[in-house]
């Protein structure tokens, strides 16, 4: 499946609500207005894209004829930042990327999100394993028992279940073969908190 252009996206979405809200599909002057394209051959373009990318089947003889794939179309995508890697297991440095991601919107957080890649196997027990891609809500404070992106004395970046016991920080790996880390509060800020996961098989 190709990736969609931001405004391939947009005509996808405004296809889905438009077909959910009247139970048939807008012609190619309600696309055309909806988007200022003045040209139905622009807007024909849109649509061409959008049936040889998978997500649509179009009657080349009927007006209104467009249909939305089922599955594909119905889950609508965001574009997030892939900020580089965080650990799951010994803390790493942090490295910001530039390049951006794919998520369906249904994984993505409340609040703005981003996404970083998995290294290592310490939450293996979560299923989340070397490589995967989290999706984290970017917050500063957790609560007990949610999975965070934490950073440890100012430098190294470790992907954890947090927990605040005893005066302490605890960072508990989802691995029995590994042991938790404890911390004094002063030396674990959260950076976000994990709301989804990705694999790509």
């Amino acid at each position: 499946m190709l990736p969609l252009t931001k405004r391939q996206r947009e005509i996808l979405d405004y296809l889905n609500d438009f077909i959910q809200q009247h139970g048939y599909a807008p012609s190619l002057e309600e696309i055309g207005r909806r988007f200022s394209l003045s040209s139905l051959a622009t807007v024909h373009k849109h649509l061409s894209n959008l049936q040889e990318k998978g997500f649509i089947r179009r009657a080349w003889n009927r007006s209104r004829s467009v249909e939305l794939v089922p599955s594909r179309a119905s889950v609508r995508a965001l574009d997030l930042p892939l900020l580089g890697y965080v650990a799951a297991g010994s803390p790493i440095e942090a490295v910001a990327g530039s390049e951006t991601i794919s998520v369906p919107e249904t994984l993505a957080g409340k609040r703005d999100s981003y996404v970083l890649r998995v290294k290592g196997n310490s939450m293996i027990d979560e299923q989340i394993r070397d490589g995967d891609f989290v999706i984290v809500e970017d917050r500063r404070t957790a609560d007990n028992g949610e999975m965070v992106i934490a950073l440890v004395g100012g430098l190294d970046v470790t992907l954890k279940k947090f927990y605040r016991e005893n005066g302490k920080v605890r960072l508990q790996p989802a691995n029995p073969t590994m042991q938790p880390l404890m911390f004094d509060p002063d030396q674990v800020a959260v950076q976000g908190v994990v709301v989804g996961v990705m694999r790509k098989y």
